[in-house]
């Protein structure tokens, strides 16, 4: 176990009646070990914004830490005993650090106060109305969505979010409003430490089940982060979610139920009347636009239009699960429906990279089977290629083992799947030996579908090459780099 150290400088203070947030982090000096991370960088600006004297380490360098030290911060690439000195007023590691590290040894040594991002997270949230963005699926372009409504609302929020967003800038922003919009993670119940104002829950599925000992663990996870909302909050949720009724039926706090017409809105059920919106998506459906619209309705008794520029039924959940979560902190419900319709996603997701011999090449971060199915499903409707082919590398091996019936039966919507190995992170050697992607090729051709054990980026770079035509597209999909597949692809 990591050493943690409780401190005055993370106490939580209620948000300022300025517009601008005055801050417990100015002039501190803040290191981050593994400053690099989109989380990590992302409160690293913040912090700079705010004041802080701000270093960190990071191995692999990479447009966000040159950012940051363009803006002054301190970044060295090799993690060394030598880059503390006794006089750093905190110490931030990230989830992948791990205790042998040495500048966290020789943090503990120097008796330096010690927390992790998530701790930190909640103490900046702490500093204003915090908007909590979780669920197992579409966090991130939610809080993306939630942050670009409120900032084209000119609300100045505060935002970090796991990946980049080209509209807004980059992945984190440090606003002189009095929001902060964030993604709360539920691996190692990180969410836990949040005290949001407002919470979002997109969905909860069986995910991360390296730490959590199956789905009800789960489920029990999100009902404990719910428990956080103040009574005086707000909780934005999926109505037709069997696992979202099972954490959620008891809370006593306003909720917002969020699903589509044809849904079952079991939530609706037992939530009482008085202490709930009820948000009913009326899909619809165009012989010449293939880019999700539909119409809002809201307690029966407003109507909004809603057509996005990303592609994905899902991705209607997602939008109407941010224009509420803007509503609920000030935003006006028509101009907040008006500006998500202006938003065209986050890096890796469904992101178009270019094309080869005619072929459309696309990179998502897809690495659970819902995710994979889900995107699958969105971009043969978007595009109806000629075929779709799926460069896919399965990201954890146990998550590959645990979830191995449901990733064979996800690709049914691919007309070939290449697999890459298997990117191993947090990995026991008894994964390892049980599961691998050849495996997993064997299960999804059982499914129906063709697919093959390339092993190789390069390998795969190869295959598509002597395969492509015009009219094909290309996904490359994982939480690993197999980005740069298409990549070399698009860069031909």
């Amino acid at each position: 176990m990591g050493v943690t150290y409780s401190l005055p400088l993370l106490r939580k203070r209620n948000p300022l009646p300025s517009t601008i947030v005055a801050s417990q982090f100015s002039g501190k000096k803040v290191h981050f070990v593994g400053i690099g991370g989109s989380g990590m960088s992302g409160l690293a600006g913040i912090l700079l914004n705010a004041g802080a004297i701000v270093s960190g380490s990071e191995p692999k360098p990479n447009h966000t830490t040159f950012q940051l030290m363009q803006r002054g911060a301190k970044i060295v690439y090799e993690q060394t005993r030598e880059s503390l000195t006794p006089n750093i007023d905190l110490i931030v590691r990230s989830a992948a650090i791990e205790d042998n590290n040495p500048e966290f040894v020789r943090a503990v040594e120097l008796n330096l106060p010690i927390v992790k991002y998530a701790q930190l997270l909640a103490a900046v949230m702490g500093e204003r109305r915090g908007v909590a963005i979780a669920g197992t699926h579409g966090k991130t372009t939610t809080t993306a969505m939630t942050a670009f409504i409120l900032t084209k609302l000119h609300f100045q929020p505060s935002w970090v979010v796991g990946g980049t967003v080209p509209q807004l800038g980059g992945g984190s922003a440090s606003g002189e409003g009095d929001i902060f919009v964030a993604e709360a993670c539920e691996y190692d119940r990180s969410f836990h430490n949040l005290r949001p104002t407002v919470a979002v829950v997109t969905n909860i599925d069986a995910d991360h089940l390296d730490v959590y000992d199956g789905l009800a663990d789960i489920v029990e996870s999100f009902k404990t982060f719910a428990q956080l909302i103040p009574p005086t909050g707000r909780l934005i949720t999926l109505a037709s979610d069997a696992n979202v009724g099972d954490a959620f039926y008891h809370l006593n706090v306003p909720m917002d139920l969020i699903g589509f017409a044809d849904g079952k809105n079991g939530l609706v059920r037992v939530v009482p009347a008085s202490n709930r919106r009820r948000w009913t998506i009326h899909e619809k459906k165009s012989a010449t636009d293939t880019l999700p619209q539909a119409i809002v309705d809201v307690d029966g008794l407003w109507s909004f239009k809603l057509h996005l520029n990303v592609p994905g039924r899902h991705n209607l959940l997602n939008a109407t699960m941010a224009v509420a979560a803007a509503v609920s902190v000030g935003a006006e419900i028509t101009a907040a429906f008006s500006v998500v319709e202006w938003f065209t996603g986050v890096d890796r997701r469904m992101q178009v990279l270019g094309n080869y011999n005619g072929a459309t090449i696309i990179d998502d971060y897809a690495h659970h089977p819902t995710e994979v199915r889900a995107t699958l499903g969105a971009l043969r409707s978007r595009f109806n290629p000629r075929k779709l082919y799926c460069a896919f590398q399965p990201h954890q091996a146990s998550r590959t083992r645990l979830l191995f019936k449901e990733f064979a039966a996800a690709f049914t919507d691919a007309h070939e799947v290449l697999l890459a190995d298997i990117y191993f992170v947090r990995d026991s050697n008894e994964d390892k030996a049980t599961v691998s992607s050849a495996k997993l090729a064997d299960a999804i051709r059982l499914n129906g579908v063709s697919a093959y054990h390339l092993g190789t980026f390069d390998a795969c770079v190869a295959h598509l090459k002597s395969k492509l035509q015009p009219g094909d597209l290309v996904v490359t999909m994982g939480a690993g780099p197999i980005c740069e597949v298409g990549q070399k692809l698009a860069n031909h």
